[in-house]
């Protein structure tokens, strides 16, 4: 928190400020220290409960995830995969001819790499086409709204896991469909008041 600023508003309350100040505190997350250097045999997507568990070449439980697993009309994909390629500050390509349609756009785009762009920093390019696991330019939106298929996950978990996984590493979906945290929300405004 800056100022009283919490979430995405952070960034712009950072870009307001004036550092000239000597003094002036500024706190950011810490993602901590990275992980022991482990290699990842299995991924386990948890489209229901939102979430990437990923296990070692032994079958403990190595890393976890929060996570956004596709929506209702673009779900995630089913039964098991595998890792193709990692690509770390990929651009991102949008075709509807191969794509989702978004809006209005029917034309193919090229988006520069960035922290920003729909892929975050980091995808990781599963077999099935056009599906992955990557970053996102909004963390504070893991596991609360949807994604087009994909996985999401925080920019610094997603770096995490592409420097743990490699082409050949198994990646199996326990269950597409919508995000637990939109269900939850869902439900809780469809309940009565008082419950």
């Amino acid at each position: 928190m800056i100022d009283g600023f919490e979430g995405e508003n952070v960034v712009k309350a950072v870009k307001a400020l004036e550092f000239a100040e000597a003094g002036r505190v500024v706190v950011v997350a810490d993602p901590g220290k990275p992980r022991a250097k482990v290699t990842i045999d299995t991924i386990e997507v948890d489209g229901k409960a939102g979430l990437v568990r990923a296990f070692d070449e032994q079958g403990r439980l190595a890393a976890f995830y929060p996570a956004t697993v596709g929506s209702k009309d673009n779900p995630g994909p089913k039964g098991s995969h595998k890792v193709r390629t990692v690509a770390i500050d990929p651009s991102y390509t949008y075709d509807p001819e191969v794509n989702f349609t978004q809006g209005g756009v029917r034309e193919k785009l090229e988006i520069p790499p960035g922290p920003n762009g729909p892929v975050g920093t980091v995808r990781i390019d599963l077999t099935e086409p056009t599906y992955g696991i990557h970053g996102t330019a909004e963390p504070a939106e893991i596991d609360k709204t949807w994604s087009h298929r994909c996985v999401r996950l925080t920019n610094w978990d997603a770096d995490e896991l592409a420097h743990l996984v490699h082409p050949g590493t198994v990646v199996t979906f326990l269950d597409g469909g919508e995000p637990a945290g939109r269900q939850r929300r869902e439900q809780a405004q469809k309940a009565p008041a008082g419950e």
